[in-house]
């Protein structure tokens, strides 16, 4: 780098050191006087102190603000934001404050960490005036009006400032950076989140995260189902009624050409069958239109056997949820159907409270193990997926019993 390239950089640093120092000194006298006065609003004026706790949450929310902005600005120091107070009105929201930690790691910064900061800007400021007033103290003696006290000084005094300045002056750029980035330590630690709060924070970004990550899966696949119900499903419909209708009206062909028409036609319907169970496994169409009672009464109605099913949800989960319960559903009986060895099996589906409850029993040979491969791991994962829970009991012999416990309500993104 230049010289020239340098000094942009330089002089731009050294205007950021003094605005932050200058608007320190104010932002900390701010404060500290704010809560003087309601300090004594408080012990002489209890009776009317309402308003000035909400004035004075309100300020102190202000200078707070105030700060993070002054950090941002001119000590590159970003200062993350304390989780806000939800209450319905701003009564409320103030004393709701009085109770959070963040609030009194702020009181311990503006009362006992801001106003001995404050000194120390002052002094630091007053330090750079004094070294730039000291050098140029012969073009102020010059300058200013010769009736004024100072000027009266000797040459001796003023040559003594002009030194005292010149030494001075080229440690003030390190010794501010130093108090800037202690600043910005205690600030970070006083104004910003504590670690749990991090944490939390960072739990509910997570999750709300993987909410939208399961929002946009779940929009995705009931866009394939759209897309092969209306296009691949319909063009093999197609295929199978036209070859159904070469086969009866083609009855002059020789028996090889009619053999491959009804070999052709027998598979076009076995692939209309299998998409047909492809799309239901994205996702039904009738579990948006109608519901989880219609839609699992369909799978109770396909099963090889017999199927008792009890849905009592008055109230509809979140879109999500019903999918989970759908396929936890669909799976279970089809690990029935091909490993249980069953002749029955019944499926209750209810809602209490903010809790979907999916119980599966059959009467099988039992013995289900999740690390079997037998799907069961699979939902063990989709469960989970939307934070539910899902347990087994199956003792040899039988009878084998999942229950899963699914939140109706998931977050704003689902």
């Amino acid at each position: 780098m230049t010289r020239s390239e340098g000094r942009p950089g330089r002089r731009a640093r050294l205007t950021a050191q003094a605005a932050f120092l200058y608007t320190g000194v104010l932002l900390h006298g701010a404060a500290f006087l704010l809560w003087v006065w309601f300090s004594l609003t408080v012990v002489y004026a209890p009776g009317v102190a309402v308003a000035p706790l909400l004035f004075a949450t309100a300020g102190a929310t202000s200078v707070t603000w105030l700060q993070r902005r002054r950090f941002a600005a001119y000590a590159d120091t970003a200062i993350p934001h304390t989780p806000p107070v939800k209450a319905p009105d701003a009564f409320r929201r103030a004393v709701g404050r009085l109770r959070t930690a963040a609030y009194w790691r702020h009181l311990g910064y503006h009362q006992l960490a801001g106003p001995v900061l404050g000194v120390v800007e002052a002094v630091a400021l007053a330090l750079w005036v004094g070294s730039i007033g000291g050098i140029t103290f012969y073009a102020w003696y010059w300058l200013l009006p010769r009736h004024w006290a100072f000027v009266q000084w000797s040459d001796v005094d003023g040559w003594k400032m002009a030194v005292a300045g010149l030494v001075v002056l080229p440690f003030l750029p390190r010794l501010t950076g130093a108090l800037l980035r202690l600043e910005s330590v205690i600030a970070r630690r006083l104004l910003g989140p504590s670690r749990a709060e991090e944490l939390a924070r960072r739990v509910e970004d997570l999750a709300e995260r993987r909410a939208e990550t399961l929002a946009a899966a779940d929009a995705e696949r009931r866009r394939i189902e759209r897309d092969l119900h209306d296009g691949a499903q319909q063009r093999l419909v197609s295929l199978a009624v036209n070859l159904g209708l070469a086969r009866a009206t083609l009855t002059d062909l020789p028996p090889e050409a009619r053999a491959v028409i009804d070999e052709a036609h027998r598979e076009a319907k076995e692939a209309l069958e299998e998409l047909n169970h492809l799309v239901r496994g994205l996702h039904p169409h009738v579990l948006d239109d109608r519901g989880l009672d219609a839609a699992l009464s369909g799978i109770a109605a396909r099963a090889p056997l017999p199927v008792q099913l009890a849905v009592d949800v008055p109230e509809r989960a979140a879109p999500a949820v019903e999918a989970v319960a759908y396929f936890v559903v669909s799976e279970a009986l089809a690990n029935v159907t091909k490993h249980a060895r069953a002749s029955r099996a019944e499926v209750t589906v209810a809602r209490a409270g903010d809790t979907l409850r999916v119980r599966v029993v059959d009467d099988g040979r039992g013995g289900a193990d999740p690390s079997g491969g037998t799907g069961l791991t699979g939902l063990t994962h989709r469960v989970a997926s939307v934070d539910g829970t899902l347990a087994i009991d199956s003792p040899r012999g039988g009878p084998t019993t999942i229950t899963v416990e699914l939140p109706c309500t998931l977050p704003s993104a689902l």
